[in-house]
């Protein structure tokens, strides 16, 4: 046991020493550690204050530098500003200087001024005092008071003015006589034709007799069905009142009225009144109106004599037989401007058929205006020209109502042969009572303005001829009774086309040699 003991005690023994010694050894080497890290941390420490004292060396240096370049800068501007400042401040001073000069020829000038107003003012007194001595001798020498002197002047300005005023209202007709009162009575009485609602009844309605009141009821239909078809199909409205054993047909186209007229009575012949039946009517009765046109337009060419006209001029020509102005059938209307413009070619000894042509032809515009913007003189020129008529006939259709000058003999005798034949009396719908009433107004205004002596209503109440008295009416006041006179007339009286105002002035010296 004691041999055990002893072995293990030496043991133990032996690993306590061991490990004080251990200890020791290594507590002397981690002293020596720490002393060398202490030497090492202080090694560093005094490096980086080393660094830090250059670092702050350097950024102050730099900040010196930084701080003397904005010092020059901020210098140099001061002294830019400076010498900017000092620039002003000559320009001021140079101004100012400028300004006193100015200032003292202003006043220089004001003290002249007033010295010449002075001046002008005795001048004025002087001129006063010698007006007021050259009226006095005036007075003296002529004979006439100041008033009296006043009054002659009043009555020779006035004489001029009207002389001025006359001259003036001469250039001022002379420039729209032909334009302004031509052009608004052509727009005036187209828009009247062309309008339904300003026609009269016989240029719009036509009535249709019936065999008996039941028709009226047939001609209705169930629920209005056949009433319905023929005015959607003909554009007519159908008046059906009281009226015993008639009905109306309303329309402002002649052309439609006409086939409604001509299928209603096809239909009361046949009895069989239904809407296909309408239908079959109506494109039947078209069709022979375009006969009839086409006949009666080649009847006006024979009239008249006129060959050689396209197809579809014939049968424009024959539309105008349903066309009316103011009462008056266009188609006749045109064969007789046709037949008075050759006869009086004929009288001038020059070639009547281009006459008669383009008398014939000056109202084709008419009979597709309702169709057609424009007035019917632009429409027949264009009608004209797509149909290859010659410029001549072309040109006379164009001046017919005095929108170009006339430039050829057959364009003035188709505009006169045209308010010919509108002017007649019953030409249009106009009877003779009105007419010869119309003429004795017309003579009667002029009658009783003052300063005519007679007048003269000629020209079938297109002219009335006014001889005024040379003694009342000087040549200048006579221009301005004349406007006078015109401006009367148009208030007063209803009249188709212009009226021309001819006034005549005569002076007669009478002697005798004894």
């Amino acid at each position: 046991m004691k041999d055990i003991i002893i072995p293990i005690v030496a043991i133990v023994v032996g690993v306590i020493v061991g490990t004080v010694i251990g200890f020791l050894y290594r507590k002397n080497v981690a002293e020596k550690e720490i002393g060398s890290a202490e030497q090492e941390a202080t090694r560093i420490i005094n490096d980086a204050i080393r660094a830090g004292e250059t670092k702050k060396r350097e950024a102050i240096v730099e900040a010196k530098d930084e701080i003397y370049k904005e010092r020059t800068e901020a210098e140099r501007e001061i002294k830019e500003r400076r010498n900017e400042t000092q620039k002003l401040e000559r320009r001021l001073t140079q101004k100012e200087e400028t300004l006193d000069k100015k200032t003292d020829a202003v006043e220089q000038k004001s003290a002249e001024l007033d010295r010449r107003m002075e001046k002008v003012r005795k001048t004025q007194e002087e001129c006063e005092d010698i007006r007021a001595q050259q009226l006095s001798e005036l007075e003296r020498i002529s004979g006439f008071s100041r008033d009296e002197a006043k009054q002659y002047l009043v009555d020779t300005i006035e004489r001029e003015a009207q002389h001025d005023a006359a001259v003036k209202l001469r250039d001022i007709q002379q420039r729209t006589k032909d334009e302004a009162e031509t052009t608004a009575r052509e727009i005036i009485s187209t828009a009247i034709q062309r309008c339904a609602a300003d026609h009269v009844a016989e240029a719009t309605v036509s009535v249709v007799p019936l065999p008996n009141d039941e028709m009226k009821g047939r001609i209705i239909g169930r629920e209005g069905r056949n009433i319905r078809t023929l005015e959607t199909l003909t554009g007519v409205d159908l008046i059906i009142d009281d009226t015993p054993e008639a009905i109306t047909l309303s329309s402002f186209d002649p052309v439609r009225r006409e086939v409604a007229r001509m299928t209603l009575e096809k239909l009361i012949t046949d009895g069989r009144i239904h809407p296909a039946r309408i239908e079959e009517m109506v494109e039947k009765s078209r069709r022979e109106i375009e006969q009839i046109m086409k006949a009666e337009g080649e009847r006006a060419t024979f009239e008249v004599g006129i060959h050689n006209l396209h197809p579809e001029l014939v049968k424009l020509l024959g539309r105008l037989r349903y066309r009316t102005s103011y009462g008056q059938n266009v188609l006749k209307h045109s064969i007789e401007v046709a037949h008075v413009a050759g006869l009086m070619a004929a009288e001038l000894g020059v070639d009547p058929m281009p006459a008669k042509r383009a008398g014939l032809l000056h109202d084709i515009g008419k009979a597709v205006d309702h169709e057609v913007e424009g007035s019917h003189v632009t429409i027949g020129i264009d009608l004209c020209k797509r149909y290859k008529e010659q410029p001549q006939i072309i040109h006379a259709v164009a001046a017919h109502h005095g929108d170009v000058e006339p430039e050829s003999i057959a364009a003035c005798l188709v505009q006169a042969a045209d308010a010919i034949s509108a002017a007649r009396p019953g030409a249009r719908r106009e009877n003779l009572e009105n007419y010869i009433k119309r003429l004795e107004r017309l003579e009667e205004i002029a009658n009783t303005t003052t300063g005519v002596a007679s007048s003269y209503a000629i020209q079938a109440g297109r002219e009335i001829r006014i001889i005024v008295k040379p003694e009342q009416v000087s040549d200048d006041a006579m221009v301005i009774l004349g406007r006078d006179i015109a401006k009367h007339i148009e208030d007063e009286l209803d009249y188709p086309g212009q009226i021309k105002i001819n006034m005549i002035r005569e002076t007669r010296v009478i002697d005798y040699a004894k």
